[in-house]
């Protein structure tokens, strides 16, 4: 990943990339456009049914991708990213709406977007790197698994009184559902996922999610007509407009400006409330701060481009800061809206900005239409993303080829992020592949013998690897094992590249170990455990300890 480290941090600087150091013409103005419009197409039903999933009604989605993606465009580092709200938070959303409303939602999505303006003042986008892939990939397959098994009520039109919050009471109260089955919402579901599915195999440039709600409209009507109801979009949301106008499914106007903790369901801003969001703002942050590095990581291999990992934080935090008081729920990059908007052609963070005025504009003109949405086929729409967002080849490619260090790192973070939360899964996750992997280091750090003719009291070794805390105390027990009888101990350092405190408390614990008529010789030493050495203040001690520049002067 390239991410500018060594420029300073700084505002638009994607659009000032794209728009004013590269010439903008009238060219690349018509194909943003053309990858905008359909980018919105695509982002329309999707910010609806994510919102419906996130459990706010479907306009949230649409303010979302409306104010966040323009707002995120202008002011991030990556000029190829669209921005809205992605199915990676369902999990996290879903919890905080239900337990703390929309307000107390909006409210976390404002704290998040203020820890990602930080996180990008204080340069962490180069974090990201650290996170290694069995760490993302069993996170997000997680995730991919947890909203799937939420979108089977809406799809099977299942009737349930409450939705369990964990998982394990989450998939019993389904199964214990089941005969509840609607023949409706079932035969909605199946035939958009089916359409969803065999779309891409036509080889046509239309995205599928248009078509698929098209079928899956076509056989709603179809039951309607026969006097079997449908959920929909309008049968399940209502709104009340500022001058008491009442209605079913989407309001036809603008987002409008709010404080977020005053909306209808809000109990007023305070500290305790705060405090009590804080663990899901973090959540929030950390996920979004994930998902729009790596779609910036995706997209700079499609197009050879270069983005600014900062300022993409500081952009998304900028979004999530002011989307709130528009209704906006959390946003971040889109992968799949994103690689979309690539293959449509698109050259500047103007395609993305098209997009959000194309949703405004579907918000005003459209809205009557897209109460007649049906519920399953927008339940299928989800379990789509759930299942790409899955990458369950990469897993499958994982668990076949991967070293067994890795495999497990992934199963355990999968099994967290479904049965407890995402944070515990990536906080374990990088704790366990960083002891895994220092125990794998420790274990290439060997001694070895050193061919040279040396009288029998002599014993001549060479260290291999680094001399950290992981391996430091293991060779120096060997060392002290296969020094037994002898009265001069050769080491040849020349291959240690590191020496922590941990390697230095081991050898002076051996140095303190050794028979009084024994002599430790050290030799080539690099300059890291020459400067830790140093540091520790390891002074030579005449017949006890010495340090030589070569090995024939130690001889």
């Amino acid at each position: 990943m390239n991410t500018s480290g060594r420029r300073h941090v700084s505002l638009f600087s994607a659009l000032t990339d794209a728009c004013f150091r590269e010439k903008y013409t009238l060219q690349r103005l018509l194909k943003d456009a053309i990858a905008g419009v359909t980018v919105g197409i695509i982002a329309i039903p999707l910010a609806m049914a994510l919102a419906i999933g996130s459990g706010v009604p479907p306009q949230y989605g649409l303010y979302t991708s409306a104010i966040a993606g323009i707002v995120i465009a202008i002011f991030g580092g990556s000029r190829f990213s669209v921005s809205g709200p992605t199915a990676a938070f369902v999990v996290i959303l879903y919890p905080v709406s239900q337990q703390f409303g929309l307000s107390g939602l909006l409210l976390a999505t404002l704290m998040s977007g203020f820890i990602l303006l930080l996180m990008g003042l204080a340069r962490f986008g180069r974090l990201i790197e650290y996170i290694p892939l069995p760490v993302t990939l069993g996170f997000t397959s997680g995730i991919a698994i947890t909203i799937g098994t939420m979108q089977f009520k809406d799809f099977f039109g299942l009737t349930m009184a409450s939705v369990p919050e964990h998982y394990l009471s989450k998939v019993a109260a389904l199964v214990m559902a089941l005969p509840t089955l609607d023949i409706g919402d079932a035969a909605i579901g199946i035939v958009t996922l089916g359409v969803l599915i065999l779309w891409p195999k036509l080889g046509l440039r239309v995205p599928g999610h248009l078509p698929a709600l098209l079928a899956g409209c076509a056989v709603m009507a179809i039951f309607m007509q026969a006097g079997h109801p449908v959920a929909t979009i309008g049968s399940r949301f209502h709104f009340l407009l500022p001058d008491g106008t009442q209605g079913n499914g989407i309001p036809p106007i603008l987002p409008q400006f709010a404080l977020p903790w005053t909306q209808p369901d809000g109990s007023g801003l305070s500290w305790s409330l705060v405090q009590a969001l804080l663990p899901a703002a973090f959540s929030m942050a950390m996920l979004g701060a994930i998902e729009s590095l790596l779609c910036a990581v995706v997209l700079d291999g499609m197009t050879g481009k270069k983005h600014h990992s900062d300022n993409e934080l500081i952009g998304q935090g900028i979004g999530n800061m002011v989307s709130p008081f528009f209704g906006g729920i959390t946003a971040t990059a889109a992968i799949a809206r994103s690689a979309a908007n690539v293959r449509a052609g698109a050259t500047s963070p103007v395609s993305a900005i098209i997009h959000s005025l194309l949703v405004i504009l579907a918000l005003l003109i459209l809205a009557p239409l897209l109460s007649w949405l049906p519920l399953a086929a927008m339940a299928a729409l989800l379990l789509m993303v759930a299942w790409n967002m899955s990458e369950a080849h990469k897993v499958v490619d994982l668990l076949r080829r991967a070293p067994k260090d890795d495999i497990l790192v992934m199963l355990t973070c999968m099994s967290l992020t479904v049965l407890f939360d995402m944070v515990i899964a990536i906080t374990a996750g990088i704790v366990m592949a960083s002891l895994l992997f220092m125990r794998r280091i420790a274990r290439l750090t060997r001694l070895t013998e050193v061919a040279v003719e040396t009288p029998d009291n002599t014993l001549v070794l060479r260290v291999n690897g680094p001399l950290f805390f992981a391996a430091a105390e293991r060779i120096f027990s060997e060392l002290q094992a296969r020094a037994e009888g002898k009265k001069v101990i050769v080491l040849l350092w020349d291959r240690v590249a590191i020496l922590d405190a941990g390697g230095v408390n081991a050898l002076r614990n051996f140095i303190d170990a050794l028979p009084e008529d024994t002599e430790l010789r050290i030799a080539e030493i690099p300059f890291q455990p020459l400067k830790t050495l140093a540091r520790a203040r390891m002074q030579p001690v005449e017949g006890r300890l010495s340090f030589h520049g070569s090995l024939a002067e130690a001889l």
